[in-house]
């Protein structure tokens, strides 16, 4: 190997980017405790506490099965990136402004920022929602599918009757 060609290697491996690891579970519930102790340290309304503990509620019960969406799906990171980005920024931005000002000013068209965070946050609400149902839909499919197995194995030829009958 010559110089030039090390120089070349050095020169390679400097300009390559340095990638972050994905946020693995660990990293999405401190996330959300996260955002969690703004709530508390901002005093934030009930109003909007309530809102994002069901937001976090759905994220922690989708986390297991994320699997289920697929790697690098679009859900999946939908997922991850409300509980490390949407989620804190929206929060964060609200309490950032003094409350009194941010609960009766109107800053868009008729709402105050506090009816802005709220259509925010009923968004991510629907959508984290939409989410845990697709991840939960392929295990439903395939109870489903087991039932017909069994049906179709074990069961009459014309329905589902499910009286005991006497014993033959």
């Amino acid at each position: 190997m010559g110089l030039r060609s090390w120089f070349r290697r050095q020169q390679d491996e400097e300009e390559r980017p340095v990638i972050p690891a994905p946020p693995t579970e660990q990293d999405i519930l401190a996330a959300l405790n996260r955002v969690n102790a703004m709530l508390v340290e901002g005093n934030a309304p009930p109003v909007v506490t309530s809102r994002v503990r069901r937001i976090a509620r759905t994220i922690n019960d989708t986390l297991p099965r994320l699997r289920n969406l697929g790697a690098g799906s679009a859900d999946s990171y939908s997922v991850v990136a409300t509980a490390t980005d949407y989620l804190p920024e929206a929060v964060g931005g609200y309490l950032r402004l003094p409350r009194d000002w941010a609960d009766t000013r109107p800053v868009d068209g008729y709402k105050t920022s506090l009816m802005v965070l709220i259509d925010q946050l009923e968004l991510l609400a629907a959508t984290m929602d939409k989410i845990f149902d697709a991840a939960n839909r392929a295990d439903a499919q395939a109870l489903v599918a087991h039932g017909m197995f069994l049906q179709a194995k074990f069961g009459p030829p014309s329905g589902t009757d499910m009286t005991l009958g006497s014993p033959s």
